[in-house]
């Protein structure tokens, strides 16, 4: 797993229209991770890419008629398969946090990379999706990482954080089924 050009090599690549520029032109500093299932509690299908390209079709789903207008993205999602697709580079900024503040700073799609799996706040995720979010983090703490100086320079970590944990009260994913050990 690489990161080449902002563009991880071994995702299945979907551009999505919903990003623009980082208002300041910086590397990433901040993982948020989520969990997006369409329709509500089912998997697989391609609801989530047609959401993010903005094809969502109202006809489809009744569910779908109150969301297919909005213009959202990520710019990773991990399906419950282990496939990986990336739809914004990670120099650019994705719609995926909304109203959010990281610490005393706000707006954490300015600065952060959004991770959608494929799931449900209320169901275990796949075995496969916590080992390809753990390669997929370690890769974008290599590319990204700020190194620290000293007599024996290192990486300093991005944070990874939850959606609830930069918009909480608005958010509650990736949720309690979510195992945070296991990205240890």
């Amino acid at each position: 797993m690489n990161i080449e050009k902002h563009l991880l090599t071994c995702a299945r690549q979907i551009s999505s229209p919903n990003f623009n520029e980082r208002p300041v032109p910086i590397d990433p500093e901040l993982i948020v991770i989520h969990c997006i299932s369409l329709p509500p509690g089912e998997f697989g299908g391609p609801y989530i890419e047609q959401l993010f390209q903005n094809r969502l079709s109202a006809d489809e789903h009744p569910y779908f008629r109150e969301i297919h207008q909005l213009q959202v993205s990520s710019h990773l999602l991990i399906r419950r398969d282990g496939e990986v697709l990336q739809f914004v580079p990670f120099n650019l900024r994705a719609w995926h946090a909304g109203q959010s503040c990281y610490g005393d700073r706000e707006n954490c799609n300015d600065y952060s990379i959004g991770i959608e799996l494929e799931g449900t706040e209320d169901s275990a995720f796949e075995p496969i999706q916590y080992e390809r979010l753990k390669q997929v983090i370690e890769c974008l703490q290599n590319a990204y990482g700020v190194t620290v100086p000293g007599n024996n320079p290192s990486k300093q970590k991005l944070p990874v954080v939850g959606h609830s944990d930069i918009a909480p009260g608005r958010k509650t994913d990736p949720g309690p089924c979510f195992d945070w050990s296991q990205l240890s």
